[in-house]
């Protein structure tokens, strides 16, 4: 399953079910799980870690240095978890030292061709980076939030659980839950309706989100009175607990309204 011309570093733990393509490197301390599909001309530096059912596309770079001048070459790592497509020439760096050591990716993501994930970056689960999406260091990406082409998001952000940003939206600001921004800098503009109603929202719980961004981002209202709002709802809303969290846990970034 590995290709004669493949190099493969005698520290790498690879499953024997594991195919790996002409001309890719794996390189010391890299562990992959079994089902992925290395394809060629890949470069995979370790510390890494890959789990299982991954398919990585020819030319992508998977693990290598931080681009920050504060990494001192410490013994950071890249930890990815099961069933993520990776397309090609999509980059992923491992942490810093002063940013926790790791960079992670979880499961059953899609990283289009030219995707970057920086330094420290952590991506959740079912998400989609399109085309040269690319996010600076630090920034957390939530489950099901859609990053369109050729946009990019600023360090320390969070990127919301069902969000979507539009096509090339610069992100300086936390984008909330099910929230759709498009712009320079990136604006909200209501919410990812398509994407809460495939994911099979009812009608009834839509709604409620919709009155939920009304109090957020049409009534003029404090943060402190929005969450006050956002109390009351969950109550009887829980898909509104995703919101008021964002709100109770904004980055240092703060919060695009």
């Amino acid at each position: 399953m590995i290709h004669p011309s493949a190099i493969i570093h005698e520290t790498a733990k690879v499953d024997s079910s594991v195919t790996v393509g002409p001309w890719t490197y794996v390189g010391a301390e890299v562990e992959i799980g079994a089902g992925t599909i290395i394809g060629p001309h890949v470069c995979i530096e370790g510390p890494t870690t890959l789990g299982q059912n991954n398919h990585i596309h020819p030319y992508a770079s998977i693990g290598g240095d931080p681009q920050d001048k504060k990494y001192e070459g410490g013994k950071t790592r890249l930890e990815i978890g099961d069933g993520n497509s990776i397309r090609e020439f999509v980059t992923i760096n491992r942490g810093t030292e002063q940013g926790g050591y790791v960079t992670r990716i979880g499961n059953h993501n899609l990283l289009m061709s030219y995707a970057h994930i920086a330094h420290d970056c952590i991506v959740g689960d079912h998400t989609i980076f399109a085309n040269n999406a690319t996010l600076a260091g630090h920034v957390i990406v939530r489950d099901y939030a859609i990053l369109s082409g050729f946009c990019a998001v600023h360090q320390f952000v969070i990127v919301g659980e069902h969000s979507f940003v539009a096509h090339a939206g610069m992100v300086g600001q936390d984008v909330l839950p099910y929230v759709l921004v498009s712009g320079d800098p990136a604006e909200p503009f209501g919410i990812n309706s398509l994407g809460i109603k495939r994911r099979g929202f009812t009608e009834e719980q839509i709604a409620t989100i919709k009155a939920a961004y009304k109090i957020v981002f049409r009534q003029g209202l404090k943060i402190v009175e929005v969450i006050e709002k956002l109390k009351e709802m969950v109550k009887t809303h829980p898909e509104i607990a995703l919101m008021l969290h964002a709100l109770e846990n904004p980055s240092t970034r703060g919060i695009a309204r």
